[in-house]
């Protein structure tokens, strides 16, 4: 346990180092607090043997002198706390930022396996423990430094207290660290629970208009009810296993309390000791067996610590969260041609291939469309051509160039795609454009709108551009977040564009304004749609029919109508309706 906690400790450290002034004053303070500690128990021994011995003016000297000592131990205590927020505070941004950069590299494969439950535990609570770990360290070394010292005064004064006492404590640590690592037995239980409901609650909240449709709240809140029952079921037996021990923890400590008076009492009889001595002694008995509560503490804060580095480590560094591959090659400027050589691609454990050995090749300012049933493979080979996935075999160049040995940027940097169902975020309209670019001007948003026929319907909002649109867009039509989708599209200018069903929730008369802008960009940009309703890709330069995985017809539209069975059909039933 405690190899693992070093070096995971050594892991923390690079995000604390920067506020090491901070942890230096925090322990200073401490170290000043355990002075007070040892000094105030004395001084109330003092107090009550000159109480009992009429002796007013040491009573009241020393009375002060308590008085004193308490209010510098209360300021040390502000500054102390205050330098531990900040560490804490600090760290935890820092930790917290580097697992959202490296959450956002998995694969996403890895993201479609998983609930978002798993990561957004991870990124709240253990980065949370991690960031406190330091302060926590301090805390409690502190506090059981502060004991031992207490103990070794008891050693000077009676020896044979001091070996009852030493006895005391290796039974009370016995208890308290089989509670210890029987609660952490249940406590990672207890997190891959919390994981599930977490991930089911965001199912929920981004569902929840589509759950009120359907009429299934109560199915939605019985399965919500089973997984919070199950996960408060793990909480309770964490608490049970805590209460069972503490309860003997404090059986035994209550009778070892009784067994130190009789000792006390013994040797006060026999004239072993003083009752100034054994006040004293006395005094101390809370601070000594509270060391065996602050060492259980720290050994659940140092599991806890552990239990939390590892789920991070995890994702950071394990085969279990599986990262996104890049190459090193940079392409200063794209054309915008790209092929598919013989590309074979399948989802996950499903053996069926979505594309089976498809060839095809693009050319720059190109503009060509995917038709075809639902499943053919047409937005698998938008998400391929992003490298969302990769291919199980085959090749995919851009400019001639095998897009795995290409960096993130070649790619990404130089393809927009606009999906059916885009995610608008929770902010204002404004603000997601500034997402897409950071120097966006107000004069490039706009005519962004206007092309994307946007603009005049943001103007009637009540706060205009600067209007807060709800997660996923909530307050938007699926035209207006689509319109919002290709306009956001529009102010990155990428070279190489593709529309993924991007005018599928848009009505005949903005689909054809979007049409026009669409035409508007042609022979400049390289353009790659996918459309349902063949009436928005006959215009294009070539039209690929897809089935099956396979392509079964390219050319133009009146060639497919003479060469293509299948795409005759598909546009005679849509010229019916």
């Amino acid at each position: 346990m405690m190899k693992e906690f070093w070096f995971y400790l050594k892991f923390v450290w690079q995000y604390v180092r920067d506020l090491k002034v901070k942890l230096i004053k925090y322990t200073i303070c401490h170290i000043v607090g355990i002075g007070i500690s040892v000094v105030v128990p004395i001084l109330s021994a003092k107090a009550i043997v000159n109480l009992t011995s009429n002796a007013w003016q040491q009573l009241i000297l020393v009375a002060f002198v308590m008085y004193a000592l308490e209010n510098v131990r209360n300021i040390i205590h502000y500054i102390a706390n205050y330098n531990a927020q900040i560490v804490y505070r600090e760290s935890f941004i820092k930790l917290q930022t580097m697992l959202g950069k490296e959450i956002v590299k998995i694969e996403n494969q890895c993201m479609d396996n998983n609930s978002s439950g798993v990561f957004i535990q991870r990124l709240t609570n253990d980065t949370s423990k991690l960031a406190d770990i330091f302060n926590v360290l301090n805390q409690y070394i502190s506090n059981i430094i502060t004991d031992i010292g207490i103990l070794l005064a008891v050693f000077l004064i009676n020896k044979l207290v001091f070996l009852y006492l030493i006895s005391m404590i290796l039974i009370l640590y016995v208890v308290d660290s089989t509670r210890v690592r029987k609660r952490n037995e249940k406590d990672k239980i207890f997190r891959e629970k919390n994981e599930q409901v977490s991930g089911f609650i965001g199912e929920i909240v981004r569902g929840l208009r589509d759950i009120k449709m359907l009429n299934a709240e109560n199915s939605f809140m019985e399965e919500l009810h089973e997984k919070v029952k199950d996960v408060n079921s793990e909480r309770y037996k964490m608490g049970d296993v805590n209460r069972k021990y503490r309860l003997l923890h404090g059986s035994l400590n209550d009778l070892f309390d009784l067994l130190l008076i009789l000792l006390l009492v013994f040797l006060i009889t026999h004239d072993e000791l003083t009752v100034a001595s054994a006040l004293i002694i006395y005094n101390y008995n809370g601070h000594i067996t509270s060391v065996v509560r602050f060492v259980g503490i720290l050994l659940e804060q140092v599991k806890d610590f552990n239990l939390s580095a590892s789920r991070i480590f995890d994702i950071i560094n394990s085969d279990q969260f599986p990262k996104e591959t890049f190459g090193t090659k940079h392409l200063e400027k794209v054309e915008g041609n790209f092929e598919f050589k013989n590309v074979v691609f399948h989802y996950g454990d499903d053996n069926k291939k979505v594309l089976d050995h498809i060839d095809f090749k693009v050319n720059a300012n190109e503009t060509v469309a995917f038709v075809g049933k639902s499943g053919a493979g047409k937005s698998t080979i938008f998400s391929l051509l992003c490298k969302m996935y990769d291919v199980d075999s085959g090749k995919i160049t851009i400019d001639g160039v095998d897009i795995k040995t290409l960096d993130k940027e070649s790619i990404r940097s130089n393809i927009t795609i606009i999906s059916q169902n885009p995610y608008i975020f929770n902010m204002s309209i404004r603000d997601n454009f500034r997402l897409m670019k950071d120097d966006l001007t107000e004069e490039e948003m706009i005519d962004a709108c206007k092309l994307a026929c946007l603009h005049d319907f943001v103007m009637k909002l009540p706060q205009g551009y600067d209007t807060v649109v709800g997660e996923g867009g909530v307050s938007l039509s699926g035209g207006q977040k689509q319109r919002l989708a290709i306009a956001r599209a529009f102010v990155q200018k990428t070279e190489i564009i593709l529309f993924d069903e991007a005018t599928s929730a848009l009505d005949n008369e903005t689909q054809a304004s979007i049409q026009k802008a669409i035409d508007n960009m042609k022979k400049e940009y390289t353009i790659l749609i996918i459309a349902h309703r063949l009436s928005t890709v006959i215009n294009s330069d070539r039209i690929l029919f897809l089935k099956e995985g396979k392509i079964e017809g390219e050319g133009s539209h009146k060639k497919l109508l003479r060469s293509c069975a299948d795409y005759r059909k598909l546009y005679e039933k849509e010229m019916e309706k």
